[in-house]
């Protein structure tokens, strides 16, 4: 299998976690708080990957030591600063509305390139990523035209889009990232993630609206630290490694569909005709800016 091929395979099975992230995170609203399922998901992930690269952490730990802080800022934004904003999130708004408002993240990352590294693109990528950023609109304002004019987006939606830019700085920054292993650098960021969600538990536990876990809870903990941050979280890294943030971040698309469909089958969530066109607009917005790649 080329390198291109395997990434277009590692980034499609990275899609699928993470929607099914946001089905399950709305499944659990009631059952554990945000930052009680931010904290525990990075948790068990680190105490798994330690223990499956232990003597690659070793071999690898003087570039460990020597970008520590690099990798806290990884784990900061991508792994506890997104996840904490989408488990917020979902509390206020649809399971659908958050995967289909993850389809902006691509073209942030697209202008972040720009901005910062001039990084070219051409004009159908330009043009595509405008379809897609009206589907997101679509979506965050309920397909309601008076509602974006007002501005008056469901909270849910506005902490959701706030996360997106947070998860494109996060794979903007991974140009920089340590030249080391690929499990030192997991371990590393979810030992990040781990201690920067340390605050916003403790921040939980002493508000009013604590939520002790229940069965749903720790279950809803258990499978995110299993799919979501081990299985897609190192496969979107070996992608961008393969194939560069502008191609990889592309597939971040292919969580409204696969969300889409998780949101219908398993939280009974309506299909209504704004997602529908949020959708469409999604998937043609992705044609046109491969079309139009430089």
């Amino acid at each position: 299998m080329s390198p291109t091929a395997k990434a277009y395979l590692f980034l499609v099975i990275t899609g699928l976690g993470w929607a099914a992230n946001a089905v399950v995170g709305k499944f659990a609203v009631g059952h554990v708080g945000p930052m009680t399922l931010t904290l525990g998901r990075w948790s068990i992930a680190l105490a798994i990957i330690v223990i499956i690269s232990l003597p690659q952490i070793k071999a690898d730990w003087p570039e460990i030591r020597k970008n520590w802080l690099v990798c806290f800022v990884f784990a900061g934004l991508g792994f506890t600063g997104f996840n904490a904003l989408l488990y917020s999130a979902l509390r206020h708004t649809s399971a659908i509305n958050v995967v289909i408002e993850q389809a902006g993240i691509p073209g942030l990352i697209f202008l972040g390139n720009y901005l910062l590294f001039r990084m070219k693109l051409g004009a159908g990528q330009i043009a595509g990523y405008l379809i897609t950023l009206l589907g997101v609109a679509v979506t965050a304002s309920n397909g309601s035209l008076q509602t974006i004019l007002d501005l008056g987006f469901n909270m849910g939606d506005l902490m959701m889009l706030l996360a997106g830019v947070v998860y494109a700085s996060y794979t903007i920054s991974l140009r920089y990232k340590p030249n080391i292993h690929w499990k030192s650098l997991f371990a590393a960021s979810a030992f990040g993630a781990m201690v920067a969600a340390i605050p916003l538990f403790a921040w939980e536990v002493s508000s009013a609206d604590f939520i002790t876990p229940d069965w749903i809870g720790w279950s809803a903990i258990l499978f995110t630290a299993l799919a979501p941050s081990l299985v897609s979280q190192i496969l979107y890294v070996r992608g961008v490694e393969l194939i560069g943030p502008n191609r990889a971040g592309l597939f971040i698309n292919t969580i409204p569909v696969f969300g889409t469909l998780l949101s219908v089958i398993f939280l009974r969530e309506a299909f209504l005709g704004y997602h529908f066109l949020a959708m469409a607009l999604v998937l043609v917005g992705i044609a046109v800016a491969e079309r139009g790649r430089l």
